[in-house]
């Protein structure tokens, strides 16, 4: 017989697998409609392009040190958040394959898509129960990661402080791999759970570090 602990287990499982067959459907559905979009001429892409610059901050790793390292950068957004948040992204894996990189992973494309959806119970402001961002990698990226719990864990770290210093409503953050759950990155970081943005706290006096054109 089975007992009640075993019920209740087997039921939040249950729940967490429908939880998340959900966000794949609509990470799918929003495949959809940006190839729709992109076929219709791509406004959201060109409203960014006439958006006016705003600044930013990057956190990129420092392997030397297991550190994040503050870059500052000046960037015309989309007003998209999913959108944004992409483009937040694409620049800091951008980061990781420049000259010099003290996190280097040589892609050209690390981030898929963002999905970001309304937290219930999430850590955010009073009236603002936060968003949670679904963030989908490319494969390549996972490929081209250097194994290991250290540059692994600085990789996603990057990406949560990122986020959350530039859209500070996203207060969790969860990974997939080419819309897939996978358990780790490279085999050590865990993506089997979802992260606290807050977990992603850089130094109070972070180094900083003006990018050039």
């Amino acid at each position: 017989m089975i007992s009640r602990a075993h019920q209740v287990l087997f039921g939040v499982l249950l729940l967490a697998c429908v939880a998340m067959a959900a966000v794949l459907i609509r990470l799918r559905n929003r495949a959809q409609d940006r190839l729709q979009e992109q076929a219709a001429g791509a406004p959201a892409m060109q409203a960014a392009a006439e958006a006016p610059p705003t600044q930013i901050t990057l956190y990129v790793p420092n392997d030397l040190d297991d550190s994040l390292v503050a870059m500052r950068e000046s960037l015309a957004l989309p007003e998209n958040s999913s959108a944004e948040a992409e483009e937040l992204l694409s620049n800091l894996v951008a980061a990781f394959r420049a000259p010099g990189s003290t996190h280097p992973i040589d892609v050209a494309n690390g981030v898929n898509q963002v999905y970001l959806m309304a937290v219930p119970n999430g850590a955010g402001a009073p009236g603002n129960p936060g968003q949670l961002a679904v963030v989908d990698l490319s494969a390549a990226l996972a490929a081209e990661q250097p194994s290991g719990i250290e540059p692994e864990t600085l990789t996603l770290l990057s990406m949560m402080a990122t986020l959350h210093a530039n859209i500070p409503s996203i207060t969790e953050v969860h990974f997939l791999v080419d819309g897939q759950p996978r358990e780790t990155l490279a085999g050590h970081a865990d993506l089997t759970r979802t992260y606290l943005a807050s977990e992603a706290n850089p130094m109070p006096n972070p180094q900083t570090a003006e990018s050039t054109p």
